[in-house]
């Protein structure tokens, strides 16, 4: 079976128009998904920390408690987690 971790192989598997499991990705999912995805490239960036933070936000709350996280965070020297990221990523499941 083809390795089917990380990121990389999802935009791989995208740009392909196939899903993990080999199956098609229906024409309509793929035209809305890089309908969004060209707005997102032609978005203004406030700098790469502000992006790196983010990723790591967004992800790590998959991943890590949120006491873990923010402990992360701050020993990075980034800014600890905001109130309206621990109410969307740690908020009532």
């Amino acid at each position: 079976m083809a390795e089917t971790k990380g990121a990389d192989e999802v935009d791989a598997a995208i740009a392909r128009g196939v899903d993990l499991n080999g199956s098609p990705i229906p024409s309509e999912k793929l035209k809305l998904y890089n309908q969004v995805m060209a707005l997102e490239a032609g978005r203004q960036r406030s700098g790469v920390t502000n992006t790196m933070r983010s990723r790591i936000v967004r992800i790590g709350a998959k991943h890590i408690s949120q006491e873990e996280l923010d402990r992360m965070l701050s020993d990075a020297e980034f800014p600890p987690l905001k109130d309206k990221e621990i109410a969307f990523y740690y908020g009532a499941k």
